[in-house]
């Protein structure tokens, strides 16, 4: 079976780094983790927050969602589950994975010009049965503290 490919970003001028691979929407993991963006996204936008990127890679990781709510920038981490035989989704962001998505912001931020700018890092948590009903949308604000 191939590989999904290799994400590209620049890094200093002129210089790409290869990042890990990333799951396509072509294997059911990423097909899940897809469908659990779109309706993290649906359930923002329905309490207002306008979202600017989804999906931002950069040398650092990934965001799956960056959004605007006023004046604040909102970077969120979308997690979906199918059932709960892995945990809830709360329990699936490590400190690692809290350190990336800190510097990811900040490159962000950054690259956006929006250094003075006020933000957070947000968890939505996606929860669906078996059969792909969705039962759940929880969103969880300064899910990890800068």
């Amino acid at each position: 079976m191939p590989h999904p490919p290799t994400v590209l970003c620049a890094g200093s001028p002129g210089q790409y780094v290869a990042l890990r691979r990333v799951l396509t929407v072509a294997t059911p993991r990423g097909r899940l983790g897809q469908w659990g963006e779109e309706h993290a996204r649906w359930h923002l936008e329905g309490k207002g927050y306008t979202v600017s990127a989804m999906n931002y890679r950069c040398r650092w990781g990934e965001v799956d969602i960056a959004a605007r709510r006023g004046f604040e920038v909102v970077f969120v981490e979308v997690k979906t589950r199918r059932g709960a035989s892995f945990g809830t989704p709360q329990e699936a962001i490590s400190k690692a994975k809290s350190q990336r998505l800190i510097a990811t912001a900040q490159h962000y931020l950054e690259e956006e010009g929006l250094e003075q700018s006020d933000w957070r890092i947000d968890l939505v948590g996606v929860q669906s049965d078996g059969s792909g009903k969705l039962l759940s949308v929880d969103h969880l604000e300064h899910a990890v503290e800068s």
